[in-house]
């Protein structure tokens, strides 16, 4: 007679984690001795038998399945982001509930603030680097410069390092401190300079642009050391020739160039938006949209994304929304940049148009001009600071200016075309560069900003 006999142990694996278990099954077959009492085979025996070869059957499927897990993290390791600069882009795009609810529309927003220089203008600065790269107009060592009202530059502060480079910012001295601190504390070197006319030799534009040439004479210097006088001879950068000026101290003598960024009218700008924010919309979305707006500073974003999308169905509706002060609201319904009153020489020098900061501009950039646009709106100050106070109560959202301002463009479109449109926007950046502006409780009061809506009724909402 033989008797069967069944035999479980669990053992560690050290090669497993230890939440994972071995567990073997053993059958062990002995003879009985023939002194031994008979024993039959029951129906029961046979019962327990199987039961019991269904659990080791159980627990050896579940070690597979941990074992094939196992090979899915690490296969899913393999696809990280290879360093900073990958992990740009790819942003979520989320549903603006209480937009969406009392709009009647889906209201999406493209969360660009998770960007890991927190906006938008991680894109831009990366794909400005990597053309000027390629094209040998910067090399490892140099400086990037840049005018910029804050965003801008700090991703190129951010990214730049990432190539090897530093990076050298010029902007306005009314634009928020904090964006100061942030360019400083990333390493950049920071020149605050009084904001002018972009006609004056002194508006921070242009004296970014002279930054980069005098990098690149010291640069020219350095490899010219049997020319006691220099570099000589005409040299261009970025379109504009070197002239003689004295050599600067702004930079070391060890610096291989400089590079102007010049995010108004290089047109890395729009293929960032392009060949990026474009295609993950229409990923996102499905293509399933009906209408996109945004502001334009520079025009890269709205212009970027409006080919794309116009290109993928020309059906799909492209809006600006414009704040104070600017010239394109006008450029794009009806044709002239400027109506009488906002005409150049009729405005005072420095006139307080918009608290909103980053977009709006009264001249017309390389980048603007790509855009395909259907129409305009206008929004003003006082409905961007409600939209992000509403925004921060009703979906914890803190946002900054140009967000809120995007996000008043995508309920004017929701009102036109009416419910049951899918519009998309771009979340621009976090209100945590907004602080000393924007969401300055004291800031605003003084310029008759104080925030007071219960609801929509801003936006005409009762």
């Amino acid at each position: 007679m033989t008797m069967v006999r069944f035999e479980f142990r669990f053992k560690s694996n050290r090669a497993l984690l230890e939440s994972d278990w071995n567990l073997q099954g053993r059958i062990h077959f002995h003879r009985c001795s023939p002194s031994a009492p008979p024993m039959r085979t029951t129906a029961g025996a046979i019962a327990t038998a199987l039961s019991i070869a269904v659990v080791v059957s159980y627990f050896l499927t579940k070690h597979t399945e941990n074992k094939s897990s196992r090979r899915r993290q690490t296969t899913s390791l393999k696809k990280s982001r290879n360093g900073l600069v990958d992990a740009i882009g790819n942003t979520p795009l989320i549903r603006i509930n209480s937009l969406s609810d009392a709009t009647g529309c889906e209201i999406l927003g493209k969360a660009e603030f998770l960007n890991p220089g927190g906006s938008v203008k991680d894109r831009v600065a990366v794909k400005i680097i990597e053309k000027a790269m390629e094209s040998g107009a910067l090399a490892e060592g140099g400086v990037v410069t840049e005018g910029s009202a804050g965003s801008t530059a700090i991703s190129l502060a951010t990214v730049a390092p990432a190539f090897g480079c530093t990076c050298h910012v010029v902007i306005p001295d009314d634009a928020a401190i904090e964006k100061s601190q942030i360019l400083e504390a990333l390493g950049a070197t920071v020149e605050r300079v009084r904001p002018v006319s972009i006609t004056h030799k002194d508006h921070f534009v242009n004296i970014a642009r002279r930054r980069a040439l005098e990098a690149n004479e010291i640069a020219l210097i350095r490899k010219s050391k049997a020319d006691q006088n220099g570099a000589k001879g005409a040299k261009q950068i970025n379109g504009h020739t070197i002239s003689e000026e004295k050599q600067s101290s702004t930079f070391s003598l060890d610096c291989k160039g400089g590079f102007f960024a010049d995010q108004f009218e290089n047109l890395a700008n729009f293929r960032a938006h392009y060949e990026g924010t474009g295609p993950e919309i229409w990923e996102q979305t499905g293509g399933e949209l009906d209408a996109f707006v945004a502001a334009a500073g520079t025009g890269g974003t709205v212009a970027g994304v409006s080919c794309f999308l116009k290109e993928k169905n020309s059906n799909i509706k492209c809006f600006l929304v414009d704040p104070p002060g600017s010239g394109l609201f006008n450029k794009v319904i009806r044709g002239v940049m400027y109506t009488r009153e906002e005409a150049e020489g009729r405005r005072l020098k420095n006139p307080f148009d918009t608290i909103t900061e980053g977009i709006g501009i009264n001249r017309l950039t390389e980048n603007f001009k790509m855009a395909k646009l259907d129409g305009a709106f206008r929004g003003t100050d006082m409905e961007a600071v409600e939209m992000s106070r509403y925004l921060l109560k009703n979906d914890g959202l803190f946002v900054g200016s140009s967000s809120a301002m995007n996000c008043v463009g995508a309920v004017r479109v929701a009102r036109a075309l009416g419910p049951g449109h899918i519009i998309v926007t771009i979340l621009c950046d976090s209100g945590m560069r907004h602080l000393s502006k924007f969401f300055n409780s004291e800031y605003l009061s003084q310029h008759g900003l104080t925030p007071s809506a219960i609801g929509l009724e801003f936006l005409g909402f009762s």
